[in-house]
């Protein structure tokens, strides 16, 4: 038997003050009119008596690496969890503001910068809820459990092709303490918030506002936190039926039930082991094409994109050739900025780190950056720990998307806008592997030889 688990949580609103540029959309410059949901930073912090582990969600687009170190090295000063046992991801909505560096043209020519002041407001609050969440830690007890909710109830798939892959897979980490008050809800889900576009200006988390707003109404004793899974290639363009909030309601709605309906089944235990491990490695990068052919490929996708548009074609057929445009041209200025010397969007995030939160019998993976969704399941699959998911934009963020080799021989919006190759994100699967069977040996050892006809299974493949 462990020593007793204890659990604290907490959290912050990290709206920004009205004018903080909203990301997401290339070439639509969008200072935020108001705040249309609040955005928050959230903290779980969990003790088994021996390890500590915190596991923060921001409702922004993306955080660098440096600034995930800043925040790691305030905490360990002022409460000693180490700093490889934090967890720091973001939901990604593209109604929020950034907390990194980004490589588009429209930043290369204008040289815009990030909001200092809001990045400073965003390491603060992440912090500090550390911090207090660790001080109201009380004996508790806590479930993991997934349910599913995806494209056959109209929530998202593959923006790339919408038979394609995707993981509708929901997860829940609850957390009670010994009075069955709920204190905590982390959801995990795979899927780009971006039910908002471009034309909107007020600042929302997107459908996972709406997911916290179901959970807050059900449950409002509990601090809700939405971790975004390996959504690179998922989107809800295929699955809307308008860049609405009322759309995004309706996919977060959608979600809280599901949600909701995992908790009242859950099992909660207080015997929780905890463990956590990570490792740094540099990605195989890509080689840029000549400056011509680059240039080139900008004009011949903008002119596809415009015919296309002014054809009356229909909107998901105009984004993607308007997306086929933007990865074109990004393409082009990650070239120019490597011919300057001016990458800060790769070297503040290398080497990049893959981190596994051990808690009980359940592994979580975190991945910094976009990660298309085939590496999140291959690695699902190929843990020797059934309760394993895996969370993108955790502790940075990477120089564009980690996509297939079959995306890159295809090419796409997300190709053209990563510096990365194929192999990139076979070095991530590899090494997130590594490290799950590094994690309490003896315990994956007792998995294999378990009595679950699907945990064998998935061993045994």
């Amino acid at each position: 038997m462990n020593a007793e688990l204890r659990a604290g949580s907490s959290l912050r609103d990290i709206s920004p003050r009205k004018g903080v540029s909203l990301g997401g959309y290339p070439h639509h410059p969008r200072p935020n009119t108001g705040v249309h949901d609040r955005l928050y930073a959230s903290c779980l912090y969990v003790s088994d008596g021996q390890t500590q582990l915190a596991i923060v969600t921001l409702d922004i687009i993306a955080l660098s690496k440096s600034n995930v170190q800043k925040i790691r090295e305030r905490v360990y000063k002022a409460s000693g969890i180490p700093e490889k046992n934090i967890m720091i991801s973001c939901s990604h909505s593209h109604s929020a503001p950034r907390g990194s560096q980004n490589m588009t043209m429209d930043v290369f020519e204008s040289g815009a910068d990030l909001d200092k002041t809001y990045v400073a407001k965003v390491i603060n609050a992440a912090a500090e809820i550390i911090s207090e969440a660790a001080s109201k830690a009380v004996p508790a007890e806590l479930g993991i459990e997934k349910g599913f909710c995806g494209r056959e109830q109209g929530v998202g798939g593959n923006r790339r092709d919408p038979l394609g892959p995707a993981d509708p897979e929901v997860w829940v980490i609850g957390v009670k303490d010994l009075n069955d008050n709920l204190l905590a809800i982390l959801v995990k889900y795979a899927l780009h918030p971006t039910f908002l576009h471009s034309d909107n200006f007020q600042a929302s988390a997107d459908y996972p506002g709406y997911i916290r707003k179901y959970i807050n109404e059900n449950y409002p004793e509990a601090v809700f936190l939405f971790a975004q899974g390996t959504s690179g290639n998922q989107s809800p363009r295929y699955f809307r039926s308008g860049k609405t909030f009322a759309e995004a309601e309706r996919a977060g709605t959608a979600i809280g039930m599901e949600t909701e309906q995992i908790i009242k089944r859950m099992n909660f235990s207080r015997d929780i082991y905890l463990q956590a491990l990570s490792r740094e490695i540099n990605l195989d990068l890509r080689k840029f094409p000549p400056k011509e052919y680059a240039k080139a490929r900008v004009e011949e996708t903008r002119k596809a994109w415009h015919t296309l548009r002014d054809s009356g074609a229909s909107e998901p057929d105009v984004w993607n050739a308007e997306l086929q445009f933007l990865g074109a041209e990004d393409t082009l200025s990650m070239l120019m900025l490597y011919e300057k010397g001016e990458l800060a969007a790769l070297y503040e995030n290398s080497p990049m780190e893959v981190q596994v939160l051990c808690i009980g019998d359940a592994r979580i993976v975190g991945l910094p950056g976009e990660i298309f969704v085939e590496y999140g399941i291959t690695i699902q699959y190929r843990s020797p720990f059934p309760k394993t998911f895996v969370i993108e934009l955790a502790n940075g963020s990477l120089p564009g998307y980690a996509a297939t080799e079959q995306a890159y021989a295809v090419g796409g919006y997300e190709t053209g806008a990563s510096m990365l190759t194929g192999k990139s994100g076979l070095q991530l699967v590899e090494t997130a592997v590594d490290l799950l069977f590094a994690s309490d040996l003896k315990k994956a050892s007792d998995l294999k030889k378990g009595s679950d006809p699907l945990s064998q299974k998935k061993l045994s493949n």
